[in-house]
Order: structure tokens, then sequence, then C-alpha cells
């Protein structure tokens, strides 16, 4: 990861982020310019220090991932669906209806069950776990004024600093300040003074009276108003008659600390597909179950599959992994992938009540139920998933 630079000191900052250069408007600016090189620290291209919107900064060629030594694999083989008895198929659709306040469960305890089709589908998912990098300008006040030299040496290279990754596949995002980086400057709101214009009073240091508006009078009884002794104007509360208030960005120090803020963000990137399964039955509700998993590849970066069973998945892994190769390859750094094949069980249920045929579906290891004409429905108020 690092070549040779000290770790920074990392976490979550309390200092305030902006973007640079100045932001358009505002009447107060709450964003200073972005410190100048002259002033201290020539300009590096390795930096770029970005705004809103910014985009993060391209890895070092040598960062970049590559595909790990192939390994050799067993053939695929067919794998069979969980067999389905009568017994569970009908304590599945019982456990359903009583999920639905809408639905009768006499059906589901006198229906006869007629037929059990075994079926399954395959769903593919890769993951992609990446760590981008990107750097912004932060401030906080500056309370140490010895301290206020320029620093001598360059700012270490963003990718160079040492910042510890999460656990695998865990999105997070962590702010790290740059050594050797800080600037200080006059507070941009308060011009170097501590205070500031009092937002209340506007700077009078007194405001129009609650109780007589301003009239000097009180309303109704035409008597000189008591609480501003019949002026119409009082000391303003929250500056407590000075007209302005400590400085709420360099809480009265006068002088700001810049420095560059490094960005880290780290993301597990998904790819899913589920193979067709030909059914009259919502692909989408597959999503929400689980399967057997029956095969599991991780590595730095790993290579597609090929020789799978069901062509759709192996075609679905080379156009997840050219996929990811391409959004991810130059923009961040690919610290881990991993794919997987889950086999989800699909049973249809036919069965017979009241001399109809109906049909519905059990689907993920969790047995989950769809049935779109249970036959036992007091009303259409129910979504039935």
């Amino acid at each position: 990861m690092a070549r040779g630079h000290p770790p920074g000191p990392c976490g979550h900052s309390p200092t305030s982020r902006l973007p640079c250069p100045w932001a358009t408007g505002d009447p107060e600016p709450r964003c200073p310019p972005t410190p100048s090189a002259p002033l201290g620290q020539p300009g590096d291209g390795k930096w770029s220090v970005q705004g809103r919107g910014a985009k993060p900064l391209p890895p070092p060629l040598d960062l970049v991932g590559e595909p790990g030594e192939q390994r050799s694999r067993v053939p695929f083989v067919q794998h069979s669906v969980p067999p389905m008895t009568e017994a569970a198929a009908r304590r599945a659709l019982l456990h359903f209806v009583a999920s639905r306040c809408c639905y009768g469960s006499r059906a589901a305890g006198e229906l006869a069950i007629r037929r059990l089709r075994q079926l399954g589908t395959y769903r593919y998912r890769l993951e992609t776990f990446s760590e981008s990098r990107l750097s912004e300008w932060a401030f906080e006040p500056f309370t140490k004024p010895g301290a206020a030299r320029p620093p001598r040496d360059a700012s270490p290279d963003p990718w160079d600093m040492e910042v510890g990754a999460p656990l695998l596949f865990q999105g997070q995002t962590r702010r790290c300040r740059v050594p050797r980086s800080a600037l200080v400057r006059d507070c941009h709101r308060c011009h170097g003074h501590g205070r500031a214009k009092c937002g209340v009073c506007h700077g009078a240091g007194r405001t129009r009276c609650v109780t007589c508006k301003g009239s000097r009078r009180r309303l109704k009884q035409q008597k000189r108003c008591q609480l501003c002794s019949g002026t119409g104007r009082k000391r303003c509360n929250t500056c407590s008659g000075r007209g302005s208030k400590t400085c709420a960005t360099c809480h009265g120090e006068k002088k700001l600390q810049h420095f560059k803020q490094l960005v880290i963000t780290w993301k597990n990137n998904v790819f899913e597909f589920v193979s067709e399964h030909h059914l009259n039955f919502p692909g989408e509700l597959l999503s929400k179950v689980s399967g057997e998993n029956i095969f599991k590849d991780e590595n730095v970066m790993v290579y597609p599959i090929i020789d799978f069973p069901d062509p759709e998945i192996s075609l679905a892994s080379q156009r997840a992994i050219a996929e990811h190769s391409a959004a991810f390859a130059t923009s961040s750094r690919i610290l881990r992938q991993r794919q997987t094949i889950e086999l989800i069980p699909i049973t249809e249920v036919h069965y017979q009540y009241s001399g109809k045929p109906y049909l519905y579906y059990i689907y993920g290891l969790e047995n989950k139920v769809y049935a779109l004409d249970y036959p036992e429905r007091c009303c259409c108020g129910c979504t039935i998933v």
C-alpha cells in the first residue's frame, strides 16, 4: 500500500470541510480561497484538491490490481434442488396465510395437493471491493500562534499515505489529515477581527420592542410601554447589545488553519444476475431470499467462469468482470473480488379446492410463498408477495 511514508493521523475530522475556490451566490461567503502555493508549499500535480462533485484521484499503475494465478478447478456438476414434501408445502402456505390479514386459513388446511414440481434457478453475484481517494480543503480555528510556520517538505502522495482498510466487502468512508499541508490565514468570515456582525439586530445592538411593536405605547391602553420605557426599542438579547458576537467560524481566534484532507472511500460494488426460470412468477422476489451456495471464488481479481452447465451464468460472469474492470480499475484500486453462484429452489404446487384447480409457488431456502389466486380472500387490499 505505502512506499515508506509514515501513516497520517486518521479518523473522522471535527473540522469544517469546504469546496474551493469561492462558493458563489452567498452574501456571507463560507468558503475561503484555496491557499496558494507560494505561501509555503510548492504546487504538486499529485495533489489535485477538489470541491463539490470531485473525481477520485487515479491510483499509480503499480497499485492497480491484476488477476491472481488461475487455479485449476474441478469441473462443475449439476446440482439438484432440495426435495419438497406435501407436509412442508402445506406448512409454508399456512405460514403465508397467517401473515395476511385478509386470507382465510380454512382453504390452506383443506386443499388437496395434486402435484409438486421441483424447479430451481441460479443466481450469480460478483462483489468488487474497491478503494478510492480524493482530497479536499478543510479548516479549523488556529489556536497556536507560535506554531505558524510554513511546511518545509512537500505533502506525501495521496496513495502513499498508509491507511488501514476496514473488513473486506464492507463499505466505509474515512478522512485523514494530510501531513505537512497546513497553512494559516485570516478568518474569511470576520476578516481577522474575531467578531462578526449580529444577524438579529444587524449591528445596531437594539431591536424593536416585541410588546409595543415599536409604537412606544401599550396597545388599547395608550400608556407608555414599560418594557422598552417608551423608546420602542430594547437591547438585543442575541448579542447583549454589543452589535456583534464571537465569530462562529474561527471561535474568536481571528485566524484559521487550512489543511488538505484525504477522503478514502471503500465500497462493495455488487453485480447480480438471476437466470431465466420461464415461470409465471415475479423474478424480483428472488433477490429477497437465499439459495444454496454451490460455488465461491475469491481473489485480488477473479477470472470469468467459462464452463458452467447453464451458459447464461458463464456469460453473466464474463460481462460482470468486464464491467467492473472498466468502471473501477482506473478511478480506484480494486482490493478484492468475490464471485458466487447460488441455486435457489422453486417448487410449483398444483392443488385443488372446491373442485377448482389452483397454483402457488414456494421459493428460497426460507420457503417463501407466492400465491396469485388463493381462493379464500375476504378483500383485495393485501399485496400478494
